[in-house]
C-alpha cells in the first residue's frame, strides 16, 4: 500500500460519472433541445443561453434532471417570446423523462473495485442531485450492498462535506474521496485535510470546470481509471 493512504478507513465515492454514465445524457439532451428550438436562434447560442439559465436557476431548483427540464422550458419561452407551441413543451418534457428512464450504465471496473475495497474499507456514496433520481439510479445499479451509507447532498462544498464527516464520525485524515470533478469531489476534501483521488470523465459540465494551480495539483492523485485505485490501496 502507498503510505500516503495508510490511515484511510472510509472511502467516499461520487456517483454520476464516477460509478456510472451521466453527463453524456445531458450533452445529448442539450443537443436535442437546441435542434428543437433552432428556428429561433443558432444552436450554439441556444446552448450558451441554456447554460446561463441553468446557472440562474441553480439556487432555486438545485442539481438534477428536473431542474434541467424546467430551465429548458423557461429558455424555450424566452427564446420564442412566449410563442413556443404546446407540442414543443411536450417534447421538452419528454426529453427529461427519457433522461430519467435511461438505464444505469456502470463504468468499467466499478463492481470489481467496490467488491475488492469493501473487504477492507467502509464505503459510502456522497453525491449531489435530485434525491429521488439518485435513489433510483442507485437501486438500478445493483451496487447498494457495497455501501454503508448513502448521502445525497444539496451541494458539494467544504461545509457540506464537513457536516457529513461529523455526522458519520469520520476524521478527515481517515477519509478518502474518489470522484470525477475537481471542483466538487476533490478540492473541498483536500482543504479539509482528507485524501482525494481524481478520475476524470471524458466530458465535464461547464459548471464543474475549474483551474488548478501547481500546488493544488500536488495535493491529490489523478488516475486514468478506477481499477488503478486497487493497486494504490491494497
Amino acid at each position: 500500500m502507498n503510505k500516503e493512504y495508510q490511515n484511510v478507513k472510509v472511502i467516499g465515492f461520487d456517483a454520476d460519472d464516477t460509478l456510472w454514465v451521466n453527463e453524456t445524457y445531458f450533452r445529448d439532451a442539450e443537443s436535442e433541445f437546441a435542434k428543437l428550438l433552432n428556428r429561433f436562434e443558432t444552436e450554439n447560442k441556444i446552448d450558451q443561453e441554456l447554460f446561463k439559465m441553468e446557472m440562474k436557476n441553480l439556487p432555486v431548483y438545485g442539481y438534477g434532471v428536473k431542474g434541467f427540464v424546467l430551465s429548458m422550458v423557461e429558455m424555450a419561452l424566452e427564446l420564442s417570446n412566449n410563442t413556443v407551441s404546446n407540442t414543443t413543451i411536450e417534447k421538452i418534457i419528454e426529453i427529461g423523462k427519457e433522461m430519467i428512464n435511461k438505464p444505469v450504465e456502470l463504468l468499467d471496473g466499478v463492481e470489481e473495485v467496490l467488491d475488492e475495497l469493501s473487504k477492507k474499507y467502509r464505503l459510502i456514496v456522497a453525491t449531489k442531485g435530485d434525491l429521488l433520481d439518485q435513489e433510483r439510479k442507485l437501486q438500478k445499479s445493483g451496487l447498494l450492498d457495497y455501501f454503508h451509507h448513502i448521502e445525497v447532498l444539496s451541494d458539494k462544498k467544504e461545509d457540506n462535506y464537513s457536516r457529513l464527516l461529523k455526522h458519520l464520525d469520520i476524521k478527515p485524515s481517515a477519509f478518502l474521496m474518489i470522484g470525477n470533478s475537481l471542483k466538487s469531489d476533490i478540492l473541498p476534501l483536500v482543504t479539509l485535510g482528507a485524501k482525494a483521488i481524481h478520475i476524470p470523465f471524458h466530458t465535464t459540465w461547464a459548471h464543474e470546470k475549474v483551474l488548478v494551480n501547481t500546488n493544488e495539483s500536488k495535493s491529490y492523485k489523478t488516475l486514468k481509471n478506477l481499477r488503478e485505485v486497487i493497486s494504490i490501496l491494497n
